[in-house]
């Protein structure tokens, strides 16, 4: 059975709204348990991406286009996190004092959702991979929201405008007719994104390199539930 095309755009935004329900409801400044999700999603994400997008893109463009492609993905991922400072990986390294809006962080991470909303279209396992990635980012981003000095009313601003991209990106990347011809490159950049974004979370899941049998666990269980998907 198809799935049903308006679900592509509305679930990524519940995606969002059930993060930031959360930070709001648990009041905590407590990451540990995020972690834990945020290492199982950067697996489950890395696995999608090499059983579903890597092999679609190089059936489609030649392989140094599409290598060149993804290499920009990641140095702009790289460039984004100048501005974005890692929250699109569950880090927050911002000033809570700041009471006016972050335009930069909004700008950085509506970039990067509107990117990794291309691909989603005829993809229904990269639908679950953004919706698990975007859990754990939106309940540190409402943590840093919520406990910082902005007015309540902006902090919700910039969530309802945040859980929007994502769906934009794929509206935009279905109704595109230039994307006929050229819409794996795209995907290919969108590949470059996701590599980047996955690996820095496992990267990032066991501080100070030291064993945790949880976190391998729940990368584990990421890496088999995409294979089996």
């Amino acid at each position: 059975m198809e799935f049903p095309i308006i679900l592509i755009y509305v679930i990524p935004i519940l995606a969002v709204w059930a993060g930031f329900a959360f930070a709001r409801l648990t009041q905590t400044k407590d990451k540990k348990n995020v972690r834990l999700l945020l290492a199982f999603s950067g697996a489950f994400l890395l696995a999608l991406t090499f059983f579903e997008l890597l092999p679609e893109v190089y059936e489609h463009q030649s392989p140094r286009t599409t290598a060149i492609f993804i290499l920009a993905g990641i140095l702009l991922q790289i460039f984004l996190e100048f501005f974005s400072k890692g929250a699109e990986h569950g880090h927050m390294h911002l000033d809570l004092e700041k009471t006016d809006f972050p335009l930069l962080l909004f700008l950085s991470l509506s970039i990067h959702a509107l990117i990794e909303g291309t691909p989603i279209h005829g993809n229904e396992p990269i639908l679950y991979g953004i919706v698990i990635h975007k859990i754990p980012v939106a309940i540190v981003l409402g943590i840093f929201l919520l406990n910082s000095k902005m007015k309540k009313g902006l902090a919700i601003l910039f969530m309802l405008a945040f859980s929007l991209m994502t769906p934009l990106g794929s509206f935009l990347a279905h109704h595109s007719t230039w994307l006929d011809n050229y819409g794996h490159l795209l995907t290919a950049l969108a590949i470059g994104v996701f590599l980047h974004i996955s690996t820095i979370i496992l990267f990032e899941s066991s501080q100070g390199h030291s064993f945790n049998l949880r976190k391998l666990v729940v990368i584990i269980l990421g890496v088999g539930l995409a294979y089996f998907l």
